[in-house]
């Protein structure tokens, strides 16, 4: 598929059933969102959630209870068919990768976008950075840290945070190029030795695709919005519904808006 098709073709893409892959490097200048869905009984506790961890939960937009449409980030869209594949946890346990969730769909449910590391990759290769995920073809991993989330209400769990190789000559410029875009995780949170997060094993990603590191380069760690779906393992809700890690959903929303400078 061409990177520079306009977030509605891709979202009718994806709804036909013929983009089913990780969305890193398409829509370029449009926001790519995480996803999380619950029913509405556990809506405030799991927004209360996101406002105590916004590195890791930066909220872009939140549905009607019942609405699948977000209004705000995309208001032609369908949440329940416009991701590439989503996963169901039941009492903290992934039951289902699905490429629809029109089988799920309640009219209690309320649906939260949250801000995507995908959005400043666009930024880091413009600044002469590039991605090894897209260059070797696969997902970004993604990792379990021993930094703990604020919890709130029922909902607790460990930080998950996304790894690109940088090099060292570049780690500077890719803190500042990060720093600029808050509403999508904004400044790495970590840099360098992954076991002082609690990161054993950096070739054995929780999430996503192990890539190669380089001589000369340094895992760079930013917080990620699959962490919701480690805090639904922990926390254990009756029912949440995310994207699979990696395959994001596209909005209309203008990268270049959410840029503080």
């Amino acid at each position: 598929m061409s990177q520079t098709k306009s977030p509605e073709q891709l979202r009718s893409a994806i709804r036909k059933g013929d983009w089913q892959t990780p969305t890193s490097g398409l829509a370029p200048g449009f926001i790519q969102t995480n996803l999380a869905i619950l029913p509405k009984e556990m809506a405030f506790e799991f927004l209360l959630f996101c406002q105590r961890n916004p590195k890791a939960c930066p909220v872009i937009d939140v549905t009607e209870p019942g609405s699948f449409v977000p209004v705000l980030s995309a208001p032609t869209a369908d949440l329940r068919t416009d991701v590439p594949k989503y996963r169901v946890y039941r009492d903290g346990v992934l039951t289902e990768e699905t490429a629809d969730i029109l089988h799920l769909w309640t009219d209690d449910m309320v649906a939260f976008l949250l801000g995507c590391s995908f959005t400043f990759e666009e930024a880091l290769a413009q600044n002469g950075i590039p991605m090894r995920h897209q260059e070797q073809g696969c997902n970004v991993p993604m990792y379990k840290t021993s930094i703990p989330a604020l919890s709130a209400g029922r909902f607790q769990g460990p930080i998950v945070v996304s790894m690109r190789p940088i090099r060292e000559q570049d780690i500077v410029r890719a803190v500042q190029v990060t720093s600029r875009f808050p509403n999508v995780h904004g400044a790495p949170i970590h840099i360098g030795n992954p076991e002082s997060i609690g990161i054993q094993d950096i070739g054995k990603p929780d999430f996503g695709d192990a890539v190669t590191i380089k001589e000369g380069e340094v895992p760079v760690f930013w917080a990620c919005g699959v962490t919701p779906q480690a805090v639904a393992m922990e926390s254990k809700p009756p029912l949440m519904i995310t994207h699979a890690p990696g395959h994001m959903f596209v909005t209309d929303l203008k990268s270049e808006d959410f840029s503080v400078f």
